[in-house]
């Protein structure tokens, strides 16, 4: 006849984790007297790494990474009238202003040809590259203009779009006239024969652009009061 089953008891326990919590203190303690102050915080609070100058490095590397064709390229027939026609409101995803399918029926890859630009031979222009490449799921955002009469019409009208140039001074770098939440890449919609002609720049091989063009909202924090003396 086997021996019943014993349970342990609460006090075998108690000392069980005594005597383990005596074991593992001391090399507590000593891990926390011998821990670097400044490498625990810089632990919690990284240095700021390629991210620093709002993906300068990565707007450096796209830079760098486009085919001189497309950085060179000066034909287009884009205008800026059309370039806000495809936006509900300047800074809303545009529309997908073509067919998804090609005349098999197969449907297109947008980053097939959005990714890096390049002439588009069925559709007899050049595309456009995206700002943000990294975002493959294109249609949780870009809708087809066919689906717009879905949508019930209402009586809303559009902000006005920013005007452009409003340099400080005659010659100077003009601001950023829009936000920069999915524009960073400033190559995307200045730089190359996709572009529109009036926002293209003059100097696509300069791959820092935020070195010299600032956003819009931040001339604040350059503002200072006049006093009367002055």
């Amino acid at each position: 006849m086997g021996k019943p089953n014993q349970t342990p008891k609460p006090g075998k326990l108690f000392i069980t984790f005594a005597l383990v919590g005596l074991i593992v203190l001391p090399f507590v303690i000593f891990k926390a007297f011998s821990l670097d102050t400044q490498e625990a915080i810089a632990q919690i609070n990284p240095p700021p790494g390629d991210n620093f100058d709002h993906q300068a490095k990565q707007l450096y590397d796209i830079s760098t990474g486009t085919t001189p064709a497309y950085m060179e390229g000066t034909s287009t027939s884009r205008t800026l009238a059309y370039y806000y026609s495809l936006r509900q409101y300047p800074g809303s995803p545009p529309v997908i202003s073509h067919d998804l399918t090609d005349k098999t029926g197969a449907e297109y890859q947008c980053l097939s040809c959005h990714e890096k630009g390049g002439y588009a031979q069925e559709m007899s222009r050049f595309t456009p590259v995206t700002p943000h490449p990294q975002q493959t799921a294109c249609r949780q955002c870009h809708m087809e203009d066919k689906d717009i009469p879905l949508f019930k019409g209402i009586d809303w009208v559009s902000v006005q779009p920013p005007r452009l140039g409003r340099s400080a001074l005659p010659g100077a770098p003009p601001p950023i006239a829009h936000s920069l939440q999915m524009r960073e890449n400033c190559i995307a919609c200045h730089v190359g024969p996709g572009t529109v002609v009036s926002i293209r720049v003059e100097h696509p091989m300069r791959g820092n652009c935020r070195q010299c063009h600032m956003p819009e909202e931040t001339k604040s924090l350059f503002s200072r009061p006049v006093s009367d003396n002055n």
